[in-house]
């Protein structure tokens, strides 16, 4: 049974729709595939439409989190998407990403990069605009040559050159909010060190403490070592491990179930949520729009 827990549509950043993500999800040979779009539920109809028979959908989202100054992600499977708190901060942080985006593109206009708000909107298309659109569009003009390329301190990683703030969540409120949609918690690449600075392993511990249910060992930013660290770690502090692709379609080098996750991990994460269930393919069409 191979589960890759960790996906982008354009309903945020990637670049396959979700009805051709879970297409893809089942030519590749996933059992159980998760849709978690940036601080976005907006993909769900067009996915679950869409679900080939033989494929699972877990529904969730990716939260943007700070803590210290340090910014994390945080997986957040199987809540309720109609939960009043959480939709609520799920729409402060999206409204907050317009305008963080034209601040990052007016930083990269005052080094003298020809980037424009038509561009990287053209980019985003539907999507909840985001920094790989803007490092996408820096690809276009040739200042990178990938879009993990921009992540840098010289262009857009935390605290680089052309980097502005959006509202992000506490992840201790993230922890408390999903728990209460009746969702499960999952740090995203807790040590994913080449994306910028990271919290340090005593803030995973209170955030444990605080009902983090897991870590996310297994992805393609953490060095073999790494990935062994972690797992030490999850044991230490009874979390679960996931292990995922972070896939974005062609925006990113990762394919799908290139990391996938423990059948058992994915059964005690499913006994554990009540706000949502996961969702059985039935060998849908794709003809449903996108929900708002």
């Amino acid at each position: 049974m191979r589960i890759d827990l960790h996906t982008h549509s354009t309903a945020s950043d990637g670049t396959d729709t979700p009805a051709e993500l879970v297409r893809n999800a089942s030519a590749a040979g996933l059992d159980v595939v998760a849709l978690t779009d940036h601080d976005t539920t907006r993909g769900y109809a067009e996915a679950i439409a869409a679900l080939p028979s033989g494929l699972t959908l877990v529904t969730g989202a990716e939260l943007s989190c700070r803590l210290d100054g340090v910014g994390l992600h945080m997986l957040a499977y199987l809540f309720d998407p109609e939960e009043p708190e959480l939709a609520r901060e799920r729409e402060l942080v999206r409204d907050d990403r317009v305008p963080r985006a034209k601040a990052m593109i007016g930083k990269l206009q005052e080094l003298g990069v020809d980037v424009t708000w038509e561009q990287v909107a053209r980019i985003a298309g539907d999507g909840s605009v985001g920094r790989p659109h803007i490092a996408e569009a820096l690809v276009e003009r040739g200042v990178v040559p990938t879009v993990s390329d921009a992540f840098t301190p010289e262009w857009l990683a935390d605290g680089g050159r052309a980097y502005a703030e959006k509202h992000e969540l506490d992840p201790f409120d993230a922890i408390r909010l999903v728990k209460a949609a009746g969702g499960v918690t999952v740090f995203a690449h807790p040590a994913a060190v080449k994306r910028g600075q990271v919290v340090p392993e005593s803030a995973i511990a209170e955030l444990a403490a605080a009902g983090l249910d897991g870590i996310e060992a297994d992805h393609m930013d953490h060095a073999p070592e790494t990935r062994t660290r972690l797992h030490g770690l999850a044991a230490d502090l009874g979390l679960l491990v996931t292990g995922s692709s972070d896939y974005h379609g062609s925006r990113k080098t990762c394919v799908l179930g290139e990391f996938t996750t423990d059948p058992e991990i994915y059964g005690e994460i499913t006994r554990r949520a009540t706000g949502a269930f996961p969702v059985p393919g039935a060998g849908g069409s794709g003809d449903a729009s996108p929900a708002a």
